[in-house]
């Protein structure tokens, strides 16, 4: 009776955790976001900003964190369109093709100090100062005239010459 009892204990366990290793495994992935040091690779072109990049279900989430690991904005990326996550202290400071800032009178970038803080085959995020001190971001979807190199003789790349 006793080894009855204990392979039907046995097997309620293994069916428990059987269950539970399933349950995990349907839930949503911890994987950071929104979190001020993520457990994800810094793929930042700029050492003076952290840039996270998630992705689930055909869509990618681009966070930005300062050096301090607060976050800044993240938002949302998906065949060329973009979305802004509600998160971060710049979230209404980030300008998408879909999105863009209002300009304000008194406030100009100072656009000479722009730096690209992340860049890949799909989208260029750009990080703009302002004259007020606020941080403007902005991000733009990678065309192939921008992945083409830049040509330095018009001679050979004009097919328009005879």
């Amino acid at each position: 009776m006793s080894k009855l009892s204990s392979r039907r204990v046995l097997c309620a366990g293994m069916v428990a955790m059987g269950l539970a290793v399933t349950t995990l495994s349907a839930a949503p992935l911890s994987n950071g976001l929104g979190q001020a040091w993520p457990n994800a690779q810094d793929v930042s072109a700029n050492p003076n900003w952290h840039v996270y990049v998630f992705a689930n279900n055909g869509i990618r989430y681009v966070q930005v964190n300062d050096a301090n690991g607060n976050v800044r904005v993240a938002f949302g990326a998906a065949g060329g369109q973009f979305l802004v996550l509600p998160m971060g202290r710049d979230a209404q400071r980030i300008a998408t093709p879909q999105q863009s800032l209002p300009e304000a009178s008194t406030v100009v970038p100072l656009t000479s100090y722009t730096e690209t803080v992340y860049k890949d085959d799909s989208m260029q995020l750009d990080v703009v100062p302002m004259s007020d001190g606020t941080t403007r971001f902005s991000v733009s979807p990678m065309t192939t005239s921008t992945l083409i190199a830049p040509c330095d003789n018009p001679a050979e790349c004009n097919g328009h010459l005879n």
